[in-house]
């Protein structure tokens, strides 16, 4: 897979390693690829795992599904980003969340667990990804606090903006696409699509936002 080490290569997990680390750390790690379909679960809530997820290609959600069918998109996770990083390193804690294929998607999984074992004969490649798991869950812990920004105000208009202020900070332009479908952009902000539905009408109708699909552009 010597595509894939190129790929891997340039990801923020393998930042400061030489290809000769990576190849120890995809050794040590116990490293596979795994292939999923649309829509199919790829980690249910209650799962006990030890490895995280890398997005090889195509993208997942992290959703909470409660027992009456409700569901809340936490958030997208794209190709070079991870998922379950958390879950993978604590013992016994069972996942609170699914992990669904938003799309036809490959991801590779690293029994990050296993770093437990190697105390006794830390090498070079276990001290910088350890380093970099941690530069990971600061920004998972960025982006999650930035979640609360965009649900917390009262109105639906007040929700959107919010968001796409965020994105388009992100972005550094006023002009740009979204991860989120309509019925998924819902399910993130907790709003009924349809009531997002007649928001993005007014919104556009106001001169605010000019929206096509999954791609917005904010008017001044």
């Amino acid at each position: 897979m010597s595509w894939d080490k190129d790929m891997l290569k340039d990801n923020i997990i393998f930042n400061g390693m030489m290809p000769e680390e990576i190849d120890l750390a995809l050794k040590g790690l116990s490293s596979v690829e795994k292939t999923y379909m649309k829509d199919s679960i790829i980690l249910r809530a209650g799962d006990i795992i030890d490895s995280l997820g890398l997005v090889i290609s195509g993208s997942v959600t992290i959703e909470s599904n409660d027992a009456w069918g409700n569901r809340t998109i936490l958030s997208n996770v794209a190709k070079g980003g991870f998922f379950a990083e958390t879950y993978a390193l604590l013992e016994n804690e069972p996942l609170l969340v699914d992990v669904r294929a938003n799309e036809n998607c490959r991801i590779l999984f690293f029994k990050v667990g296993s770093l437990k074992k190697l105390k006794s004969n830390m090498n070079l490649w276990s001290f910088k990804l350890i380093s970099n798991l941690l530069m990971i869950s600061a920004n998972k812990n960025l982006h999650l606090s930035g979640r609360s920004f965009h649900t917390s105000p009262k109105t639906i208009r007040g929700r959107v903006m919010a968001y796409l202020n965020s994105i388009s900070l992100k972005k550094g332009s006023n002009e740009f696409d979204i991860p989120f479908d309509r019925q998924q952009l819902a399910d993130y902000l907790n709003l009924e699509r349809s009531a997002l539905s007649k928001e993005l009408g007014k919104m556009k109708k106001d001169g605010l936002i000019e929206v096509r699909k999954n791609h917005f552009k904010l008017m001044s």
